[in-house]
C-alpha cells in the first residue's frame, strides 16, 4: 500500500487527540469549580446527561440541521434544565471555561504519536476535522503534535461539515491532492467512512468502539493504530 497513497487525511477527535477522555477530565474541573454538586447526585449524573444530549445534537450539526451556536445553547443548558435550573448567566460561564480548559488537555489515543512518527516523511499529513477553528489548532498544540501536520482542514472553513462532499474536495483542492492517491483515516464511520466514500476515497475505519453493525465495507478497518504500521 505504501506507493498507492500520498495523502493522508485524518480526523483528530478521538482519532488521534483523546476527545472523550479530555472532555470528560475538562467537564470534572468545570464540575467543581462550579459547584453542580448542588443541583445534581453526582458527576457520573450530570455527565452521563450531557453525554446522552450532546451525542444527539453533534449528529444534527454534522449533517447541517442546526448551528454551531444552536449546538453549543442546546447541550450546555440541557443537564441544568434537566434538574429544573433555568440559568442562562450560568450556563454561558460553565461552558465558557469549559472552553478555556478542554484545548489545554494532552491525551492522545493509544499508540498516536508513535504512528505519527511513523508516517511523518513518508507521506503528507493532513487534519480534516468538524470541530472548532478556535479550539483544534490549540488541541494540536498542547498535545505537542501540530508540527506532524502540513494543512488543518476544518469544516468551518468551508461551512460545511463531514460527511458532505464539499468539504472533501476542498480538502483535494486546498491540499493539492490527487483523489487516487489519498486516504481518509477517522473513527467515526457515518462523517469520516461514508464522507469519504461518497467522492470515492479510500478509507480506513478506525474501530476503537468495536462497532460490528457497518453499511458497508470500509477500505480497511483497524482496531488499533498499531495496525497502521503494517498497513501503511
Amino acid at each position: 500500500m505504501t506507493a498507492k497513497y500520498r495523502n493522508l487525511f485524518i480526523d483528530l477527535d478521538d482519532t488521534l487527540w483523546a476527545f472523550s477522555e479530555n472532555a470528560r477530565d475538562s467537564f470534572a474541573e468545570v464540575y467543581v469549580e462550579f459547584d453542580f454538586g448542588r443541583y445534581f447526585d453526582s458527576f457520573e449524573q450530570f455527565y452521563s446527561i450531557y453525554t446522552e444530549r450532546n451525542n444527539a445534537l453533534w449528529v444534527d450539526y454534522d449533517h447541517g440541521r442546526i448551528t454551531k451556536e444552536e449546538l453549543n445553547r442546546e447541550r450546555f443548558s440541557y443537564p441544568l434544565l434537566k434538574v429544573g435550573v433555568d440559568d442562562p448567566e450560568l450556563v454561558h460561564a460553565y461552558m465558557k471555561a469549559f472552553f478555556r480548559i478542554i484545548p489545554t488537555k494532552q491525551k492522545l489515543m493509544p499508540h498516536a504519536r508513535d504512528v505519527l512518527e511513523y508516517l511523518n516523511g513518508k507521506y503528507r499529513l493532513y487534519i480534516l476535522s468538524n470541530g472548532f477553528r478556535e479550539l483544534q489548532s490549540r488541541k494540536l498544540a498542547s498535545a505537542g503534535i501540530e508540527g506532524y501536520f502540513r494543512k488543518v482542514i476544518l469544516s468551518e472553513d468551508l461551512k460545511v461539515n463531514k460527511p458532505r462532499a464539499e468539504i472533501f474536495y476542498f480538502a483535494l483542492s486546498a491540499t493539492q491532492s490527487e483523489l487516487r492517491e489519498s486516504l481518509m483515516i477517522g473513527d467515526s464511520f457515518d462523517t469520516d467512512i461514508a464522507g469519504a466514500r461518497g467522492v470515492g476515497m479510500d478509507q480506513m475505519f478506525y474501530n476503537h468502539r468495536h462497532r460490528t453493525e457497518l453499511p458497508f465495507r470500509p477500505t480497511y478497518e483497524v482496531a488499533s493504530l498499531t495496525e497502521l504500521f503494517d498497513l501503511l
